[in-house]
């Protein structure tokens, strides 16, 4: 099942290229109170029950194509956006070459020795929201991966049987702007977290060890790769988080990307595709 938001925070079933609105499907959800007793998106917590529900709404609800909608992000409200940096061993080469652009920190070793990163939940955006530079004057790059989303409360679990925690797949963009400051800083940009354009349940992707994805700006590739070159594997990356902090539903993983990052400017359109997801498009404008 591929589910959406869209619009002005509609619902969404993705079938072929329509979006069926199925917002009621959200009346299933249990009633929040202030402050929440438990931590986590409620739709992803929820997920099974929603699913549910969008069944039974699909055959009646109201179509509209896909091309024209404005597609939010998948996920409304993670706890947080887990990056994984230096995941491919060609990305690490390529970092390691580009000593006047990689502060020296991160051309030392691997994501192995260099652990995970933290990306506010303020910069996450849609497709449709376009990335904003910040500091259109310095060095901004475009970095593709596979992003996971999490179903499940999970904590210091286990590498077997750690796909189960996973409630569906998206592509992600973790944009960053080149220098001297702390990784963190640089990647929590408004707008430098893009997930879209919606979320595959994790039962259409039995193996996301093997997907095939690719970024092109203006119609050039920049980056091409697969996902069974991570060096840290999907199932590694779940167990060694949920080490060092409790993962809630809907908190996102953007799993690392491969070489061929490079400067995006206000203008560009990035073409993002990955194998069993689909595509999306990503304009870039100037802050």
């Amino acid at each position: 099942m591929k589910i959406c938001w869209f619009n002005e925070n509609k619902l969404g079933l993705v079938e072929g290229d329509s979006i069926l609105d199925v917002s009621a499907a959200l009346k299933v959800l249990p009633a929040q109170s202030y402050p929440a007793t438990t931590k986590g998106d409620p739709l992803i917590a929820n997920l099974a029950r929603v699913q549910d529900e969008i069944r039974k709404l699909a055959p009646g609800a109201r179509k509209i194509p896909v091309k024209g909608a404005r597609l939010l992000s998948p996920v409304a409200a993670p706890t947080k956006i887990i990056g994984v940096p230096v995941n491919y061993i060609k990305h690490v080469e390529e970092a390691a070459s580009q000593t006047d652009v990689f502060p020296l920190r991160h051309q030392q070793g691997t994501v192995i020795d260099q652990g995970f990163f933290l990306k506010s939940n303020s910069s996450l955006v849609g497709p449709s929201e376009g990335v904003k530079l910040r500091f259109p004057d310095r060095r901004n790059d475009h970095e593709m991966e596979l992003g996971i989303i999490i179903g499940k409360y999970a904590n210091n679990i286990p590498e077997e049987g750690a796909l189960d925690y996973i409630a569906g797949y998206c592509i992600a963009l973790d944009m960053v702007v080149r220098g001297t400051e702390d990784r963190s800083f640089r990647k929590s940009i408004d707008t430098y977290s893009v997930a879209g354009p919606w979320m595959v349940t994790a039962d259409e992707i039995p193996d996301p060890g093997h997907l095939k994805f690719s970024l092109a700006v203006n119609g050039e590739v920049r980056q091409a790769s697969n996902t069974q070159f991570l060096l840290l594997n999907i199932q590694k990356q779940i167990s060694f988080a949920s080490q060092w902090y409790a993962l809630h539903p809907g908190d996102i993983i953007m799993t690392g990307t491969c070489e061929g990052v490079s400067r995006v400017l206000p203008g560009d359109v990035m073409h993002c595709e990955i194998e069993k997801i689909g595509e999306m498009d990503v304009k870039v404008e100037a802050a």
